[in-house]
Parts: structure tokens; C-alpha cells; sequence
């Protein structure tokens, strides 16, 4: 874990396989199924075991918005408005992306593209670039973005929540 501001935050990727509950969390959805889907899910990138070790699962909303609960307890996934406080307190999101980054580039494995703007991880955050799974099931960005769920809801659009994204290119 570590402190930022009054908050405290895990210091690595979630890479749980069940609820909280102790529900098996489904995995190894073809592209169409994960797009399709109205449960949850996770995936390693390209259902690659390296992926997984590097970056952790990646989740779809039906498994982090789950009443049962994907994190551990004790710990919950933020709300927009808490990860707006951490943004603050770093200085606002233009310089917070920074401050969250971890700082190794390509070809070091794990690494961020190359420029990795403003990365100094001065926070202990350590925020690395797993990319992502679209709405179709197709997988984008490994190395140079990451995305972090929120809990709060996306007015008008339904099943999904906001999220925060940082780049290798700022």
C-alpha cells in the first residue's frame, strides 16, 4: 500500500480471481462473448500469462460494479470523487499522471513507451501501462496506456463507470 494525501492505495494492479464472496470471477472470453456479456469478467492482455505477472487482470464493469465485491476486504474500488481528491492533491490532473507513473520505458519489460511524459512516480503509486479491453473484446494500448476503474456510475450510459487513463505520452 501506500499513503497519498489522506488516502490510502494499493500499490499494485488487482489480479483476483474471485469475489469476495468466493464466486469464481469468469475468464477466457472469446472477443465476442466479452463484448456481448451482462456478467463479469477479467482477462490477462492477449490471455498472455506474462501480461498477467506484469500488469494484473483486466476487468470488465459487471465485475467491478458486482455487489459482491471484487476487492479484498478492507478495500474497496474508488469513486470518482476520491480518485479526484488523489488527482488534487498531486496537483491536478495535469501533472498527477505523473506523478502516478512508474517510470521504466521500453524495452525494459513492463515498461512505458517511450516519451513516458512527466513520469517521476514521486507518489509511490506506481501506475503501469496495461492497456486495455474494448467494448468489442479487441485489446489496446499494452505499454502505453493504463485505465483505472471508479465505483461511480456514468451518468446516462449504462453499465459502465468512470474511469481514470494515463499515457505514455502525458
Amino acid at each position: 500500500t501506500v499513503q497519498i494525501g489522506n488516502q490510502c492505495w494499493t500499490q499494485s494492479n488487482l489480479k483476483v480471481t474471485k469475489y469476495r464472496n468466493g464466486d469464481n470471477i469468469p475468464t477466457g472470453l472469446s472477443n465476442s462473448s466479452w463484448g456481448s456479456t451482462f456478467s463479469g469478467a477479467y482477462v490477462s492482455y492477449l490471455n498472455s500469462t506474462i501480461n498477467d505477472s506484469l500488469f494484473g487482470k483486466l476487468y470488465n464493469w459487471y465485475a467491478v460494479g458486482d455487489g459482491r465485491g471484487i476487492c479484498p476486504i478492507g478495500w474497496h474500488v474508488p469513486s470518482n470523487s476520491e480518485w479526484t481528491t488523489l488527482t488534487d492533491f498531486l496537483g491536478g490532473e495535469s501533472v498527477a499522471g505523473g506523478a502516478l507513473k512508474n517510470t521504466p520505458t521500453q524495452p525494459i519489460p513492463g515498461g512505458w513507451n517511450v516519451p513516458n511524459t512527466g513520469a517521476t512516480n514521486s507518489s509511490g503509486f506506481t501506475a503501469l501501462p496495461g492497456g486495455w479491453r474494448d467494448d468489442g473484446g479487441a485489446f489496446r494500448d499494452l505499454n502505453n496506456n493504463g485505465r483505472w476503474w471508479s465505483s461511480s456510475v456514468y451518468t446516462g450510459v449504462s453499465n459502465t463507470s468512470w474511469y481514470r487513463r494515463m499515457a505514455a505520452g502525458g
